[in-house]
This record gives C-alpha cells, sequence and structure tokens, in this order.
C-alpha cells in the first residue's frame, strides 16, 4: 500500500524521445505542427462529410467515425508531450498516466475495429451491390459503430482497471513518450500475471479478429473483382478499395513494427520512432490519402473551400458598402 501511494503521489517519469536539450526546440515545433495538420485534417473530413448530403452513405459514416478516431488517438498522447517539451519536466502523474492509458487503448482499438467494419463495408458493396442498400441499411451501420465503441470503451477500461491493483517500487521511469500498456507492467514489482493473460487472450483476440477480418474480406473482394468481365468494371471496383487498403496497410505495418516485433535495444529508441509513425504519422496521413484519392471527398471540400470564399467576398463587399455610405 505504501509503495502504491507512494507512486500515486510522484507519478512516473515519461523519457520522450530524446534526451539532448538542443533537439527539444526542434522536436516541440515539428510535433506541434504534425498534431494541428491532423487536427485540421480530419476535421475537414468530418466536415465535408457532414455538410454534403450526397456523402451520407455506410461509406462515409464509417469513415467519419475514423477520423474522429484519429482526433482522440493523437490528442492522447502529443499534448503532454507538447507539454514536457515546453516546461522541461519528464513527471506525469500516475491519474493522468492511467488516463492516458485509458484513451490511448480506446482510439488505438477503435481505429482496428472501424478499418474492419470499413473493410466488410467495402465486400459488401462490390460482392452485393444489388443488395448493398438492404444489408448495410443505416440501422446495421449504426449498430456496427455503437458496437465498435462498447467494446472498445469497455476493452480499455479492464485494462486501466487491472493496472490500479498494481504496486510500482520504482524508479519509475517508461523508456517511451506515453504511458502505454507493456512498459508499464515491465516497471510493476508485484505479479503481472492477470494482465499478462488478459492481454494474451482478450487483447489477442480483439486485436487479431478484426484484422482477421480485413484479410478475408479482401480475399472474396479480389474474387469478386476478378470475376468482373469489364476491364473498367474491374478498375472501378478496385478504384473504391485503394484508400481504404492504403490506410490498413500504414496502420498495420507500423503497429505490427511496434507490438509484435521484439525490442531492438533496452533503451528502445528505435522502438520509439516506430510508435511515432503509429501514434502521430498515421493519423496524420489519413486524411490526405482519403482526399488525394477519393473523387467525392475532393468535391465536397471543394465546395466547402468555393463557400467560404463568397462569403468572405460577400462580406468585403458589405464592409466596403458601408465605408463608402460612411
Amino acid at each position: 500500500t505504501d509503495r502504491r501511494n507512494q507512486t500515486g503521489t510522484y507519478g512516473f517519469l515519461l523519457m520522450g524521445l530524446s534526451e539532448h536539450p538542443e533537439q527539444q526546440p526542434l522536436l516541440f515545433g515539428l510535433f506541434l505542427g504534425m498534431y494541428l495538420v491532423t487536427i485540421w485534417g480530419n476535421l475537414l473530413i468530418i466536415l465535408a462529410i457532414g455538410s454534403d448530403v450526397h456523402l451520407h452513405t455506410p461509406m462515409y459514416l464509417f469513415l467519419a467515425n475514423l477520423s474522429f478516431s484519429d482526433i482522440g488517438f493523437i490528442s492522447t498522447v502529443i499534448p503532454k508531450m507538447l507539454n514536457n517539451i515546453g516546461s522541461g519536466s519528464k513527471r506525469i502523474s500516475y491519474g493522468r498516466c492511467l488516463t492516458q492509458l485509458y484513451f490511448f487503448g480506446l482510439f488505438a482499438d477503435l481505429d482496428n475495429f472501424l478499418l474492419a467494419v470499413m473493410a466488410l463495408d467495402r465486400y459488401m458493396a462490390i460482392s452485393q451491390p444489388l443488395h448493398y442498400a438492404i444489408i448495410m441499411n443505416s440501422q446495421r451501420c449504426v449498430l456496427l459503430v455503437a458496437g465498435s465503441w462498447v467494446v472498445t470503451t469497455f476493452h480499455a477500461l479492464v485494462h486501466t482497471l487491472l493496472v490500479t491493483r498494481l504496486s510500482f517500487c520504482g524508479p519509475n521511469v517508461i523508456p517511451h513518450f506515453f504511458c502505454d500498456l507493456v512498459p508499464l507492467l515491465k516497471l510493476a514489482c508485484s505479479s503481472t500475471y492477470v494482465n499478462d493473460l488478459v492481454l494474451i487472450l482478450v487483447a489477442g483476440t480483439l486485436l487479431i479478429g478484426p484484422f482477421v477480418c480485413i484479410l478475408t474480406s479482401y480475399f472474396y473482394i479480389v474474387l469478386a473483382i476478378l470475376r468482373i468481365d469489364s476491364p473498367k468494371g474491374k478498375q472501378k471496383a478496385f478504384s473504391n478499395c485503394t484508400s481504404h487498403l492504403s490506410v490498413v496497410s500504414l496502420f498495420y505495418t507500423t503497429a505490427i513494427g511496434v507490438y509484435l516485433c521484439p525490442p531492438s535495444s533496452p533503451s528502445g529508441g528505435k522502438d520509439r520512432v516506430l510508435s511515432v509513425m503509429y501514434t502521430v504519422v498515421t493519423p496524420m496521413l489519413n486524411p490526405f490519402i482519403y482526399s488525394l484519392r477519393n473523387r467525392d471527398i475532393k468535391g465536397a471540400l471543394g465546395k466547402i473551400l468555393r463557400r467560404n470564399t463568397l462569403n468572405t467576398l460577400s462580406w468585403d463587399r458589405k464592409v466596403q458598402i458601408s465605408k463608402t455610405r460612411s
């Protein structure tokens, strides 16, 4: 109990990405820029989908939720890291560490589930085009999204509550730039048997399950595309999947590099770089992948820009007229 109280009082130390003081301003500017680009990019995707009636379809409902999840994903990690760099402090309180652990697990799992749901949606659209509207009706889509939120919320909560039963003797130094589950378990001086068991059984199932769903969906998508006689039909069907396939490849390649590959060194320098790809670069690139490869999104964003330009010009004219009258 004394050890747990001591942890609650002093918290943990996050080593961050670099221990060299001269690199801190560069890191601060770089990650602040990446954070702002990610927030604005994903907000534009959500705004484009919400403002265009033609985009109120299952695929874009899932994409809007993915963009929201990416905003939460990166906001869980980067603001605290920027605060630590700016203040020169590496400390994070016990409560904030658990909060970060919970929301990181929630949004990482949610990305995983939403990518699987989007793969299933693409499979239905290509293999069952005549029955697609009936199969992927609005009620079923809402259930898929709500189910993803419920499962991931519960999963993240289970791991967070299990961490609260652990004792940490110190030194509580986390060789990372945020509170992740595996580094925390390595610091515990009490038994982590239950945590490890839940991590292998529950987390393994919830992570591998969606991944298998994605692989299976794309296996049948490829078979469905090969059955199409027209070359234009094949190209159109494949183009509907390229954006999602790019995001899936980026997400799982970096995630596998972080969690399934053996640690590169005790200090975990290379592992932290891979974590940056997984937690920062992937959410930042997702809006660009979908906007650059998707005509509907580009069209909706173009309408928003034209509308804002017209509103700005109209406002300027009103200001000029009022000035001439006065």
